[in-house]
């Protein structure tokens, strides 16, 4: 489908979230619909000259994993140092298809790996799941002058949306490209909304009708 052109900033970037094999539809956490943004999302980034790009990747073990736990997924625990902790499926271990990235974007200047150590999980590209500590992106943005953040990928619930709120907090202005994401599940995606509305962070449609 045609897209909107953005009017862009040398001060924007453009952030992809998670477009890795196991979060498509036949992978391990598969997204319903997150194939269909991969062209787009790759159409979208020619008109960015920064792009970041985000790829889970957790080791065997993981806090995350509701086989480490000896759990059945999709269940919350309380366990962890941070407080509650959501259980997935395996996904994304490191150098496996899984945790490879689908999108196809020369370009980008970085890749971000997040969820790597054991005991914490990292939904944002901002800061793990403690909310303490950092993964290095706002520093590396402040540092190329990028200010103004554009989001899409996996998935609008969780990854994206916790990233859109930390960049929010950081003091960057985030803006959430809502169909070029798609969502784990309507009841969390309704939450997301809320929070994106309670913090103003603007969300955009590219599509034209």
């Amino acid at each position: 489908m045609p897209q909107k052109s953005l009017e862009l900033r040398p001060t924007d970037a453009l952030l992809v979230i998670d477009m890795q094999h196991d979060f498509l539809p036949g992978g391990a956490l598969g997204v319903d619909g997150g194939d269909s943004i991969i062209a787009p999302i790759e159409q979208l980034a020619q008109q960015f000259e920064h792009v970041i790009l985000t790829a889970d990747w957790h080791p065997a073990g993981h806090i995350s994993f509701a086989s480490t736990h000896g759990k059945q997924p999709f269940v919350d625990i309380h366990e962890a140092p941070y407080g509650k902790q959501h259980l997935w499926p395996d996904h994304c271990l490191q150098c496996t298809r899984g945790a490879e990235i689908a999108v196809n974007i020369p370009h980008a200047e970085l890749i971000l790996r997040k969820g790597f150590r054991r005991e914490i999980d990292s939904y944002s590209a901002f800061l793990e799941n403690d909310k303490t500590t950092p993964t290095g992106l706002a520093g590396y943005l402040r540092e190329r002058g990028l200010t103004r953040i554009f989001l899409c990928g996996l998935a609008y619930d969780y990854c994206v949306g916790n990233s859109a709120l930390d960049a929010a907090k950081l003091g960057f202005e985030a803006v959430v490209l809502e169909d070029l994401t798609r969502a784990v599940a309507p009841s969390t995606a309704q939450t997301m909304q809320m929070l994106f509305d309670a913090a103003n962070i603007t969300q955009r449609n590219l599509s034209e009708n």
